[in-house]
């Protein structure tokens, strides 16, 4: 053996990760080198001492290196062709519905007994008494699973790049406004407010049926509840958040329409001061462009509302969608009410929790490359 391939074999015989054979018969050449006794080599590693020569007269006729893994074995040929593994395979990648099946995608058992009745008549006769789990197998070599859906978000605005140039610019503008208020130690300067603005419908009213029982330590450690429940309809919280302060602007009403809008940008025109810009961060909700809403922005004076909309399918540029997700997480999360009004006061309960202790919504990523 060169010194190379030593050093090789000492590494590979003090590995953690290597597979246990391979460092086990790294340590039989290494023994056998300073021993050369199968005998006493297979007496201290405690292995049978036919296994310690077969290890090297492997070594002998394809090297030292080569003795580490197994010799392929002969076994039985493959039955399966590689034309009727990728006619299987081509078949996976199509919908079942498209051969007159009503599934809507393959499972296993539909694919196999499908190639079982149509793989001879395609001259692939290997495929007579095929399997489930030989299915599975051919799929799994090509990483192939028919069975499963991978939900991706297809980009259909045309300018999708600019307008999330514009809401990182004001973002942006938030991190200043920010900076200079911390830089002078004052509160930010009332000359503009930048709140992100977003819906939350169907907010289910859910009222149970039976009391909930409350933990009981040494027989139940969670709350009980009935499983049946009565509903009272949804709701929708029409919220902004004031990225600067992390003041929450809330209403919550039967539905979310032009004129529920229109009622929310009141309740900002009332939380701020008449010298205000008030700048908000939404998406393009048919409520938010209708002939109502900008007949109703057309009457405020110059400057009041400045609007900056998301892209389409970009909703998730929209700081407020992390303050729902706490909502929900939090407040929401098994909630149970006995009318729909509970739930409107809960929420606005809920609302005013956060105002106590406001917490800063902010956006970092790519901020600094807005145009």
């Amino acid at each position: 053996m060169s010194d190379a391939d030593v050093a090789m074999l000492r590494s590979i015989a003090r590995s953690r990760t290597e597979p246990a054979s391979r460092v086990e018969r790294a340590r039989m050449l290494l023994g056998y080198r300073e021993d050369p006794s199968f005998f006493a080599v297979g007496r201290s590693l405690r292995v049978h001492h036919q296994t310690v020569q077969r290890c090297v007269e492997r070594a002998l006729a394809y090297g030292p290196m080569a003795a580490l893994d197994d010799l392929p074995r002969p076994g039985k040929e493959p039955t399966i062709t590689a034309e009727a593994k990728a006619w299987l395979v081509s078949l996976a990648c199509r919908k079942a519905k498209e051969l007159g099946y009503p599934h809507e995608l393959w499972t296993t058992r539909l694919l196999a007994r499908h190639a079982r009745e149509h793989g001879p008549a395609e001259g692939h006769t290997c495929f007579g008494k095929l399997v489930q789990g030989t299915v599975c197998k051919i799929l799994n070599e090509q990483e192939v699973k028919p069975h499963k859906v991978r939900y991706y978000l297809e980009r259909r605005d045309p300018e999708f790049k600019e307008k999330m140039a514009e809401v990182l610019c004001v973002y942006r503008e938030v991190k200043i406004l920010r900076a200079t208020a911390a830089a002078s130690k004052k509160k930010p300067s009332e000359a503009v407010a930048i709140v992100s603005y977003d819906e939350k419908p169907g907010i289910q009213a859910i009222a149970t049926t039976a009391a909930d029982l409350p933990p009981e330590p040494g027989v139940h450690a969670t709350f009980a509840r009935d499983h049946e429940y009565k509903r009272h309809g949804t709701v929708s919280l029409l919220a902004g958040i004031d990225l600067v302060t992390g003041k929450v602007h809330a209403l919550v009403k039967d539905r979310h329409r032009s004129c529920e809008f229109i009622e929310f940008l009141e309740l900002l025109d009332a939380a701020y001061s008449a010298h205000t810009a008030i700048k908000l961060i939404l998406d393009n909700h048919s409520a938010h462009i209708s002939k109502e809403t900008n007949a109703w922005l057309a009457d405020q004076p110059a400057g009041r509302f400045e609007f900056t909309f998301t892209p389409k399918h970009g909703s998730w540029l929209n700081l407020v969608e992390g303050f729902f997700s706490k909502l929900a997480r939090s407040v929401l999360r098994h909630i149970r009410v006995a009318s729909k009004q509970e739930l409107k006061d809960r929420i606005m309960a809920a609302m005013d929790e956060f105002n106590r202790n406001p917490v800063v919504h902010t956006w970092s990523y790519k901020i600094d490359q807005a145009a």
